[in-house]
């Protein structure tokens, strides 16, 4: 039970499977989500094809999981922890509360949903870790919690709102990026860090932001994901010139599942398109906090194949940011202004709707 001294924060993730034998649950969990499998269904077939994809995509997923060498699952669980083990430190160092960070997941485990994450007040914090809104992560999270507790977090004191169109936030990356290419980094603190380099000036590369992907049926009802992350790189790419970055910058979109209409362009098509022009090209993943199959395995695997068979000339991963300090400075700073400054339904504005018990419902 917390005291007026002492404080939980629960960081948000859309989460993975830790080993192999949770694959089908990570995926029943994922596909079961409104938010995220959104289709025009009664719900109860919505359900049932929900749980038979999940059954069976599970074996070809795991073949993915097991290609990656961490045990058969994902390491996005780890390397959440290891975030909010620094985390903890770092606000625990500022304050004078006793803070206690925990990781919690959506899809998979440990689950949301389950009786050790309590209700959102001042004493008890959410941090999704999605820098840009979307329907299929932010405002999903705060479906579940306003389903397990009958009203919706923002606005409660215990809720830290999505910070990719935060000018600090848009600095913080650009320097990363700017540390990654001058060999700045520890790279012990990442996981399979890149060593490629570029055959070109840095300055000069082509640099790909890389966001994931959703259905164009999520933007049609008003999700504002793709004008977000477009802002998003806008504003870095400006904070990156300061730096001297001279190159070209695009942004695409990756992950697309199935035979519908999803954000544009598509990634592949980027990089293909780039490498047979010869382009050296390196892709930062703009919609990820920490390393995943995303990361290492579509972006550091496949697109860097996909780039040398059409001719780029080199390419290069860009990691996402794990436990950099400046970003979890940044994130320590978001924890303790928490949601004082929200005055209106962010579901609303940036997803399309409001939640049933939304507090700002007029």
């Amino acid at each position: 039970m917390t005291t007026y001294n002492e404080k939980t924060l629960i960081l948000v993730n859309l989460g993975g499977p830790r080993t192999s034998s949770e694959i089908e649950v990570f995926l029943r969990d994922l596909f079961s989500d409104p938010f995220v499998f959104d289709l025009p269904l009664p719900e109860f077939l919505r359900i049932r094809l929900a749980r038979f994809i999940a059954k069976k995509r599970a074996p070809k997923v795991q073949r993915t999981y097991e290609s990656m060498g961490f045990g058969g699952g994902s390491p996005l669980v780890d390397e959440t922890e290891k975030q909010a083990k620094v985390l903890e430190l770092i606000l625990n160092q500022q304050t004078d509360v006793k803070w206690k960070v925990k990781v919690s997941m959506t899809c998979g485990y440990p689950n949301i949903r389950d009786n050790e994450f309590t209700k959102p007040d001042a004493n008890t914090l959410y941090l999704p870790l999605y820098p840009q809104f979307s329907r299929s992560t932010v405002l999903s999270t705060l479906a579940i919690l306003e389903s397990k507790f009958g009203e919706c977090p923002v606005g409660s004191g215990g809720y830290i709102p999505h910070f990719g169109l935060e000018p600090k936030f848009h600095q913080i990356t650009a320097r990363f990026i700017y540390e990654f290419f001058t060999n700045q980094l520890k790279s012990d603190d990442f996981l399979h860090y890149p060593h490629e380099t570029p055959n070109c000036d840095w300055k000069d590369l082509n640099l790909i932001f890389s966001a994931h992907g959703v259905p164009m049926r999520l933007i049609h009802k008003g999700d504002r994901y793709m004008e977000e992350v477009e802002i998003c790189v806008k504003k870095i790419s400006e904070e990156l010139r300061k730096f001297g970055f001279r190159g070209n910058v695009h942004v695409s979109y990756q992950s697309k599942v199935g035979p519908a209409k999803w954000t544009e362009p598509n990634t592949i098509q980027m990089i293909t398109s780039l490498s047979k022009e010869g382009k050296q090209i390196a892709v930062y993943p703009i919609s990820f906090v920490s390393d995943h199959l995303e990361t290492l395995e579509e972006i550091g695997e496949q697109f860097k194949e996909l780039t040398l068979k059409n001719g780029g000339k080199s390419f290069v991963r860009i990691p996402a940011f794990g436990i950099y300090k400046p970003f979890m400075e940044y994130l320590a700073e978001r924890v303790l202004l928490a949601d004082t400054m929200v005055n209106e339904c962010i579901c609303k504005k940036n997803g399309g709707e409001s939640l049933k018990h939304c507090r700002f419902k007029n």
